[in-house]
C-alpha cells in the first residue's frame, strides 16, 4: 500500500507531470515553484513531462519559467518530441499522414519527416489528439493502414482536461486510436507517450541519474504511476489533479507515495 505523508527521502532526479501535477490551467499549484527550487538548489536534477502534442518544447519552457519555474526546453519531454526523435531515427524522411492539429504537424516537419495528405504513398499513420477529427480523417488513415503504413500514437490518454465551463473534459488521442482500430483490425504499435517505457527512458537521459535514484510524480494513476511502476522508478501520486484519494485503493498501479501536492517534496 502507498505511503501517505508530508515528507519524502531526497532523490538525485525528479520527473514532474505537468497539468494538474506542476499547473493547472495557466496557475502554478500554489508551493510548486517554492518546492521546485529547493529540490535543485540542494543539487536534484529535474525534467518535465507532457502527453499533450500541441507545444513545443520551448513554449513549455517559456510557461513554466512565466509561472516561476525557471526551465530550459532540454528539461520538457513531450510525446511529441519522443515521437519525432524515434521516427527520424528509425525512418528518415518518412511519409507521413498525422490525424493531428497543426503544431504537432509543424514539430515533426522539423525532423526531416514529410506530412503528406493521406492520398498517395505513406509510411506511418500517426493517430494523436485532433479536435477537427471527421469521417474524411478517418477514411484516409484507414486507407492508409490498409495499405501497410505503420500505425503510430503520440499518446493514449482518454480525455483531455478542459474548463468546467466547457465540461471538464474531452475525447483524446484514445478516440482516433480506437476508431483506426475499429475499422482495420490493426492495433497501435506503439505509442511515444506515458506511459510508455519511450517516454520514461526519454526523461531518464535527459536527467542523467540512475532509475531508482528517480522520482516520477505525477497526478494520474494509469499514466504517471503505471509509467513509473513499469519503468522500476520510485513513485508519488498527488492529489491536485484528476486522482481522488479513494481511487488508490482500486487501482492496480500503487504509488510508492501519496502527497498532497507537489509543495511537500522539499
Amino acid at each position: 500500500m502507498p505511503i501517505e505523508r508530508n515528507t519524502l527521502p531526497s532523490y538525485q532526479g525528479y520527473i514532474f507531470d505537468l497539468d494538474g501535477t506542476v499547473y493547472r490551467g495557466g496557475e502554478a499549484i500554489p508551493g510548486a515553484a517554492e518546492a521546485i527550487a529547493r529540490l535543485r538548489n540542494r543539487g536534484a536534477r529535474v525534467v518535465f513531462l507532457s502527453n499533450k502534442p500541441l507545444e513545443t518544447r520551448e513554449a513549455y519552457a517559456k510557461k513554466l519559467s512565466r509561472l516561476g519555474i525557471p526551465t530550459r526546453p532540454e528539461e520538457v519531454i513531450t510525446s511529441a518530441y519522443v515521437l519525432g526523435e524515434r521516427l527520424a531515427k528509425a525512418m528518415p524522411g518518412a511519409r507521413l499522414y498525422v490525424i493531428g492539429e497543426p503544431p504537432l504537424l509543424e514539430i515533426l516537419r522539423g525532423y526531416g519527416l514529410v506530412i503528406t495528405d493521406g492520398l498517395g504513398e505513406v509510411d506511418v499513420v500517426v493517430a494523436s489528439f485532433d479536435r477537427t477529427f471527421d469521417y474524411k480523417k478517418l477514411t484516409r488513415g484507414f486507407w492508409a493502414l490498409r495499405r501497410g503504413a505503420r500505425f503510430v500514437a503520440t499518446n493514449p490518454d482518454r480525455s483531455c482536461p478542459v474548463d468546467p465551463a466547457e465540461g471538464g473534459e474531452i475525447p483524446d488521442a484514445a478516440a482516433v486510436i480506437g476508431a483506426l482500430e475499429g475499422c482495420t483490425g490493426r492495433q497501435v504499435e506503439w505509442i511515444a507517450g506515458k506511459p510508455s517505457p519511450l517516454m520514461l527512458e526519454a526523461a531518464l537521459a535527459a536527467l542523467g541519474v540512475p532509475r531508482d535514484q528517480c522520482l516520477m510524480v505525477g497526478d494520474r494513476l494509469e499514466t504517471d504511476i503505471r509509467m513509473g511502476k513499469e519503468g522500476r522508478v520510485p513513485t508519488a501520486l498527488v492529489l491536485t489533479g484528476v486522482t481522488r484519494r479513494e481511487d488508490v485503493a482500486a487501482s492496480p498501479w500503487q504509488p510508492d507515495y501519496v502527497l498532497p501536492s507537489v509543495a511537500v517534496l522539499a
